[in-house]
């Protein structure tokens, strides 16, 4: 499915009421927060063991630490989006989001050797979204992703309820756009069920692809054969945040977020849920990972 950012600047039913025009049975696969191995890894072995392609929303320091990563992404012909630089957990200021929003698609832009390999598709961090930060995405024709379905792999589930759940939400919407995580354990060790239990009751991936030619991310942005190293910023005349700013700023307001029906506060803080995605997972010996 081609997708124009200028005709449909926003999508996803949790935050918009709209969504894609899937037919009945048709899912979306989406992941955030990578790329990171060998959880990226494994995903995309899974989906190419299908022969099914997904949206991939990475954040920019992540990027920028596993640029080969980015790249088997990139390789493997799934669509890539942004996910900020440093994912904060809050409803950014207007200032902040500028940043966040510019600078993660530098560094992603920058791992992969060019902004032509990325579509104008971007998603708020923990779906954070402001009128201001959506308003800054529409001049710069990006179209802002919400979701249809939580797979809730962010909670920290086992196998079993990540299945469960997904397949539940899936069946009682008949299709939709689902998120996940390709850094999280479960989503690497639970994919290949995943897809399988979507085949066998008749589901069909559809891949979302930007129609017509990807404009360049950033003014002046040098493409190059190689991405620039980790420890290196991009090539842009944009300030990559040396630590998340959600370490050190206020929210500008009261953040609330609607996931399945109920609002649950949130915090810059390592108590929420999102906040952990990025610690190493807890050494359970069930994930195993062989390319």
């Amino acid at each position: 499915m081609t997708l124009s950012a200028r005709d449909m600047p926003v999508l996803g039913l949790v935050d918009y009421g709209r969504t894609l025009p899937l037919a009945e049975g048709e899912v979306v696969l989406t992941f955030d927060d990578g790329p990171k191995p060998p959880y990226t890894n494994a995903v995309l072995k899974a989906l190419a063991n299908e022969c099914v392609r997904a949206v991939f929303f990475m954040v920019g320091r992540q990027a920028r630490a596993h640029p080969d990563v980015a790249r088997m992404v990139h390789a493997a012909g799934h669509t890539i989006g942004t996910h900020t630089y440093s994912h904060p957990l809050y409803r950014m200021p207007p200032d902040v989001a500028e940043r966040e929003i510019d600078a993660g698609i530098a560094s992603v832009a920058a791992a992969l050797g060019t902004s032509r390999a990325m579509a104008p598709f971007f998603r708020f961090p923990g779906l954070f979204r402001t009128p201001e930060a959506e308003r800054y995405l529409f001049s710069r024709a990006l179209s802002s992703w919400s979701i249809d379905v939580d797979s809730d792999d962010w909670k920290r589930i086992d196998s079993n309820a990540f299945l469960e759940r997904t397949m539940a939400r899936l069946e009682a919407r008949r299709g939709g756009i689902v998120l996940m995580h390709d850094i999280q354990p479960v989503t690497a060790l639970t994919l290949p069920a995943l897809l399988n239990a979507l085949k066998t009751r008749g589901y069909r991936i559809v891949h979302v692809v930007p129609s017509g030619a990807v404009q360049p991310a950033l003014p002046g942005l040098v493409a190059t054969s190689q991405p620039a190293p980790p420890d290196r910023p991009p090539s842009v005349a944009v300030p990559i945040p040396p630590a998340p700013v959600a370490d050190n700023r206020k929210p500008a307001e009261p953040a609330t977020q609607r996931r399945e029906g109920v609002i649950a506060e949130a915090r810059p803080l390592a108590s929420n849920p999102f906040q952990r995605i990025f610690e190493p997972p807890p050494s359970q010996g069930t994930f195993r990972w062989s390319p």
